[in-house]
């Protein structure tokens, strides 16, 4: 295990509250609910040392157990409700991971259960670049649809006019002439030890991006659950030919 000599703690984060969907983490995309999916990626990478939920509910916990995932503590409230940030949690749950294994993790990965159609070598090939490349962190991204850019984005008026979010917006008409944008799609976060406990950063200082070049549902509203589960039934029916 670890991946060249440096020890690899994966945390799966699954707070309990969520507005769009409530109980999000526990909804199901075919057989497996998302913390699930989740842990279905940890088992097939042999490289983690230890993978985790960081949640504040106790039924998430025990779904993220029944599916090999340990729970060396429950998430305090500080770091559970909406406006806590995501750098807050990771650090608590590299910190108290640590106590807990009794060793030190060189890396450190956030496996969101919201995109649960993520691929094991996807997560693979974060790990590589941030390793390889010497950078402090890594994070999987999309290209931002043409019509999503800044150059194609509008703004209202106070009378109900139309603007361009960009000054000069109007001059790309043509996709061809604007520059590729990318978002962070949620499939992974890699981070060096440093950079996360001491700097406190993910994706503000030398954080390469890993570019994913297939459509990523992430899910937030009711919408993006049924879509992800009529995507894995046609990637299901795909594979044994039906």
């Amino acid at each position: 295990m670890a991946w060249q000599g440096q020890r690899i703690l994966a945390v799966v984060p699954a707070r309990g509250g969520s507005k769009g969907i409530p109980r999000k983490n526990l909804c199901k995309v075919g057989e497996y609910s998302l913390i699930a999916h989740a842990a279905q990626t940890v088992k097939a990478l042999q490289w983690i040392d230890h993978a985790i939920i960081s949640t504040d509910d106790e039924e998430m916990a025990e779904e993220g157990r029944a599916h090999g995932l340990d729970v060396p503590f429950l998430r305090p409230a500080e770091f559970a409700d909406d406006q806590a940030s995501s750098v807050g949690m990771w650090q608590h749950a590299w910190k108290q991971s640590e106590d807990y294994y009794q060793c030190r993790f060189e890396i450190s990965l956030l496996l969101q259960p919201t995109t649960p159609l993520r691929q094991p070598e996807e997560v693979e090939r974060t790990v590589q670049a941030l390793v390889d490349g010497g950078h402090h962190a890594a994070a999987t991204v999309s290209r931002v649809p043409g019509h999503f850019t800044p150059q194609k984005l509008l703004t209202l008026t106070p009378s109900g006019s139309l603007d361009f979010y960009v000054k000069g917006g109007a001059q790309h008409s043509l996709r061809q002439t604007i520059p590729p944008y990318y978002s962070r799609n949620g499939l992974c976060y890699a981070v060096t030890r440093e950079t996360l406990l001491t700097n406190g950063h993910i994706v503000e200082d030398d954080c390469v991006g890993v570019v994913i070049d297939r459509h990523i549902i992430n899910i937030d509203e009711p919408f993006e659950l049924e879509l992800a589960n009529v995507v894995l039934q046609r990637e299901q029916a795909a594979k044994t030919g039906q």
